[in-house]
This record gives structure tokens, C-alpha cells and sequence, in this order.
């Protein structure tokens, strides 16, 4: 098995972004590949939430936050993990521009959970870790908008199911080290 020393080793500076509804383990992925990396890990809810703490209008906003972020730390030839909902073909191109701005391969993962009922638990038995942000219902999740994947339009990217977490790290962590292989 490898260490995390020897992992972040292997892996090139790379724009990572976990793409995926709430509740389909993104955060928890996100968070175990930036440990073993020692990457920098940027999550979308936390501009939201911030902003929104402001009294700022969120929109688009916090995606704006995050891509500039993530160019800053790109160009410092750091590995970038961006944990984003990403549910509009919009705000998965604006990864690509954020990466070619950088000059870094963009790696892109979309996170499921096949077992609906697995998929309901996990939002249910959600709490919120950012002080403020209040996470989606199971309603919310189900009528929030998303629009399936399509790489002829979204670009390549690798499924990820999420059922098993280590089995989940273990893919994206290769999907990183690896992003032409």
C-alpha cells in the first residue's frame, strides 16, 4: 500500500473537481484526498455560506470565489481539490477554463450513490459542518436542478460511486495520479 507521502509524490499539480447532487459523499472524499495529497482543498459551501453571511447575493458567486482560489493555488504548483455541486453544464465548462488558466490538467469525478435509499439516509442523517450553512432536505436534493453528465458537452469524466468511501478515495486517487493513464 502506498503512503501519502509517496501518492503526493506521483501526482502533478491538477485542477480536481468532485462533481455531484448533495448528499453523495463529495465533502468526505474531497477531504480524504486532500489529506493523503496534501492538497488544497476549496469547497463551494463555504463561499456560499460566507457570502451569504455578508448578506451578499450568493448566485454565481461563490463559484467565482472558488475559481480564483483554485487559479492562486495552481499557479503556486499546488494539487487543487474543489468540492462543488456543479449541477449546470455552465459550471462544470467554467472548470475547464479555470485549469487551462492554470495550465494544469483538470481531472473531473461525478459522485453517485446507485442505492437510492443509501442516497436518502445520507442526506437525512446530514448535519451541517460550516457554522450557518443549513444543508437540503431530501426534497430539495430530488427536485434541485441537475442535468445529467454528458462528455461530449461536459467534458470527460470518471463515476465514482461513493457506497463504498474507501473504495471511492482509492479511484480518484488514481484518477489524479493518473489523469491520462
Amino acid at each position: 500500500m502506498e503512503t501519502s507521502a509517496q501518492v503526493a509524490q506521483e501526482a502533478s499539480p491538477a485542477l480536481v473537481v468532485l462533481s455531484g447532487r448533495p448528499g453523495t459523499g463529495k465533502t468526505t472524499i474531497a477531504r480524504e484526498v486532500c489529506r493523503r495529497l496534501g492538497a488544497c482543498y476549496l469547497r463551494v459551501d463555504a463561499a456560499e455560506t460566507a457570502l451569504a453571511r455578508t448578506g451578499a447575493a450568493v448566485g454565481v458567486g461563490g463559484y467565482a470565489v472558488i475559481h480564483e482560489l483554485a487559479v492562486s493555488n495552481l499557479l503556486l504548483g499546488n494539487t487543487v481539490v474543489v468540492d462543488a455541486v456543479n449541477p449546470v453544464p455552465e459550471a462544470r465548462m467554467s472548470w475547464r477554463d479555470a485549469a487551462r488558466r492554470a495550465g494544469v490538467p483538470l481531472v473531473n469525478l461525478e459522485t453517485v450513490l446507485p442505492d437510492r435509499e443509501e442516497h436518502r439516509r445520507r442526506v437525512e442523517r446530514r448535519v451541517a459542518d460550516i457554522p450557518g450553512h443549513e444543508v437540503p432536505t431530501w426534497e430539495v436534493v430530488q427536485s434541485g436542478e441537475w442535468s445529467a453528465w454528458d462528455e461530449g458537452r461536459d467534458g470527460p469524466r470518471v463515476l465514482v460511486d461513493a457506497t463504498d468511501t474507501a473504495a471511492a478515495v482509492a479511484l480518484v486517487l488514481d484518477a489524479v495520479c493518473r489523469p491520462n493513464g
